[in-house]
């Protein structure tokens, strides 16, 4: 399983930037997933906007990152498991979308269960969950 960002963009496929390090180094501290204007405003102008998109849109294609919209129609970006790859992501799990806060989390539920109809092949499934997380709901 790789550990640091290099580990991580060479078994993606991914050239080694300090841009690139930057953005992971971001997701693994995170435990929510994060937009690309919220990353703008943490990362205070290290990098352009359009570097920014190009950098996120390369990861969820490569597998690193995927994408859940949220109830407001931003896209957020939460870090992929470590059997996604190029063209196939395996996070098939519930999102939580806090009313509150608005963070998004993942969820810890694998393959949560729905009924295909016989004749449909589901390639992705998105299942998100509104209300208050943890935190917001203890205020």
């Amino acid at each position: 399983m790789a550990t640091t960002p290099d580990e991580v963009l060479k078994t993606h496929g991914l050239r080694s930037t300090r841009n690139r390090h930057v953005v992971l180094e971001e997701f693994s501290h995170a435990d929510f997933a994060l937009s690309q204007p919220e990353l703008e405003k943490r990362l205070k102008g290290e990098m352009d906007r359009v570097t920014l998109y190009r950098i996120l849109s390369s990861f969820e294609e490569k597998g690193i990152l995927h994408s859940i919209v949220d109830q407001f129609g931003t896209t957020n970006y939460a870090s992929c498991s470590s059997s996604c790859r190029a063209g196939h992501h395996k996070d098939q799990h519930i999102h939580f979308n806090c009313l509150n806060c608005r963070k998004i989390y993942c969820l810890p539920s694998n393959n949560p269960p729905v009924d295909i109809p016989a004749g449909f092949n589901a390639e992705n499934i998105s299942i998100i969950a509104i209300g208050l997380c943890k935190a917001c709901n203890s205020n």
